[in-house]
Parts: structure tokens; sequence; C-alpha cells
């Protein structure tokens, strides 16, 4: 089944109602790494319920999360060869630690890059706060369709590529991975099997599961947190980047940054590959 643009751009994904606990935000922060440092003070009031407890930034993620919808048969997307491409974070309100949220995920817009190309699409979702209705995230995806190209559709107009400094960082900070831990990241609700059956990821092109993309990313702005705030958790206003390449559970991530410019990347150590390239962070400061 080939994909219907119309159809797509105007496809019903369920508004999401999720109750929020403690323990979610815990869990959260624990999945992306934190609290590995058992003597990293900073980082307690992330992952320590006896604490003054403050939800990471980048849980907006996860929260409101509509399921991997786009594996539904009437949307016909090629599932199997789907990949997350970019994500950007705007934040509007501290994220709460606990209470009602409202996700809202709408398709935003298309792009087909011919036969054997494969396509991109656009995604907005809200992260709303149920009680008073404040938006508190707004998020911003592209997704690259594989196999899906040659529908019919337009051919832009395309996200422009946040450029990266061609001088060396002025900060580097490496974070590892754990084996395990595209396995815990999935229970936030993420179930893309890419990330825990060897045999769907073999379909999907890759040797083994990889990292969520949206895992990477939370290491990432662990890094950015660290680094450019102190680990405040209303120090950052927007984030943007580009997922060049996967990783796998296990490998050390290490974010250069360029504060001055506002930009960032991201390399596995084990390998010198680029994964995340094309940074954009917007502090609130």
């Amino acid at each position: 089944m080939a994909i219907v643009a119309e159809k797509l751009l105007n496809y019903p994904i369920p508004e999401m109602r999720q109750r929020l606990t403690r323990r979610d935000t815990i869990f959260y922060a624990l999945s992306i790494g934190l609290g590995q440092d058992p003597m990293d003070r900073r980082q307690l009031r992330y992952v320590d319920h006896h604490r003054d407890l403050v939800a990471f930034p980048s849980i907006a993620v996860v929260l409101g999360h509509p399921g991997f919808w786009v594996s539904l048969s009437d949307t016909g997307i090629d599932a199997v060869r789907v990949v997350h491409g970019e994500q950007s974070i705007s934040w509007h309100k501290p994220i709460p630690i606990e209470g009602e949220i409202i996700g809202r995920t709408r398709v935003t817009g298309l792009v087909d890059k011919g036969v054997g190309k494969g396509a991109l699409m656009y995604s907005e979702k809200q992260v709303i706060d149920a009680a008073s209705g404040t938006v508190l995230a707004t998020l911003s995806s592209t997704t690259f369709l594989r196999g899906d190209g040659g529908f019919g559709g337009p051919a832009g107009p395309v996200k422009p590529a946040h450029p990266v400094p061609e001088t060396a960082p002025a900060i580097t900070l490496d974070l590892p991975t754990r084996p395990e831990q595209a396995l815990i990241y999935r229970l936030n609700g993420d179930d893309n099997p890419l990330h825990a059956d060897p045999d769907f990821a073999a379909r999907g092109g890759f040797p083994r599961p990889i990292l969520h993309g949206l895992c990477t990313l939370g290491v990432v702005c662990h890094a950015l947190l660290r680094t450019l705030c102190e680990y405040d958790p209303n120090g950052l206003r927007e984030m943007d980047l580009r997922f060049s390449a996967p990783v796998f559970p296990g490998e050390t991530i290490r974010t250069e940054i360029w504060p001055q410019e506002g930009a960032f990347r991201a390399r596995v150590v084990e390998r010198d590959v680029v994964v995340v390239n094309n940074g954009r962070v917007v502090l609130a400061r």
C-alpha cells in the first residue's frame, strides 16, 4: 500500500492522555543515563525521590507519545524502513514532575524525494498540562521514510540544516550508554522493535538493535544541560538536531559544543562516527 499524501497529512493520530507520576519522571532520567556517576550530587535532584525532585527537560519527547502509529496498515508507510531524521524541542514552561499530560500530534508536511530515494514526513506534538490547558513544550520531528518515495508528493520545501562551525569545539563531554539501555528506554513508551529485536533490526539493514534516536537526544541534552546550564532544569529554551547515524547501546557519545554559535554535534567515540549533526541550542538566559 502506497502513501496517499492527503490522507497522511490528515491522519487522525489519537490524542494521548497520560498520568505522569514521580516514578515516571525519575525513570526517564535514569533511562537516558543520569545517576551513573554516584558522586555527582547535581544529578540527584532528577533521580532521587527523597529530594526536591525536578523533571529532566527532554522528558517532553516521551510525554503524550502516540506510540508507533506509523506501523498501522492504513498509513501506507513501510514501517520496517522508518528512521527518525530530525528532532526539535521548544520549552514554554517547566515540565511538571506529576499530573495529567495531553499529547496532540499531527502531520505537518511531506516531501517526496523520488522512487528509490524515500520521503520525509514532518510532524508536530504539543505537550499540554491537562489541568490548566497550558502548552508546556512544542516538538517537531522529521521522519525519513526510506521505503516510500515516489508517491507523487511535493519535492519541498526541505527544512534547512543549522551550520556547524569548522573550528574545534570549545567544549566536549563524553557520556557512556549501557548495553541494555535501549531495552530500558523503550519502557518510556516507544515500542519500535528496531530497538529490541535482532531479526527486525536486520530487516531494517542494521547488524543489531540500535539505540532510540530520542535516547541519543536525551544523552546529548544531558551534556548541554551539564556544560551550559549547571544542571538548571529551566536553562534550555530550544534544542534542534539531526540524527546522522545510529548509536549501538554500550557506545560512548561525545558531545561537541560551540557555545558562542549555539551549535553542537555528537559522535560515537568507539567508531569515530558523527551520530548527531547540525545541532542548535538556545539558552533561556
